[in-house]
């Protein structure tokens, strides 16, 4: 019995690539408010801004003459899980604080 050779096919191997895009999405910014109040002493407030915040003398001051000129201010714009961290330091020194979404 003869057994019959085909030829040999070769199959190409075909590459493919698929294209993927990963999107990340940074969440949006939000907004650390502090309002005013009657009975904190400016000095205070400023002191508080510059240890919390790190800020300068001349910024913390600016800020806090905001606060009370304007009835608030926008003391700091981040992330929402640090801003909830600064919320509750201005909290625990007394001060009228609060987190609000930043506008897109």
């Amino acid at each position: 019995m003869k057994t019959l050779l085909r030829p040999r096919t070769t199959v190409a191997a075909t590459e493919t690539e698929t294209d993927t895009a990963t999107l990340t999405r940074v969440g949006r910014p939000w907004n650390v408010v502090v309002h005013d109040d009657p009975v904190t002493l400016m000095e205070y407030v400023t002191k508080v801004f510059m240890e919390v915040f790190a800020y300068p003398h001349a910024k913390a001051q600016e800020l806090m003459l905001e606060v009370h000129q304007t009835g608030r201010s926008v003391v700091w714009t981040g992330a929402r899980e640090r801003a909830e961290g600064h919320v509750q330091k201005l909290q625990g020194r007394h001060l009228i604080a609060t987190l609000e979404p930043s506008p897109e």
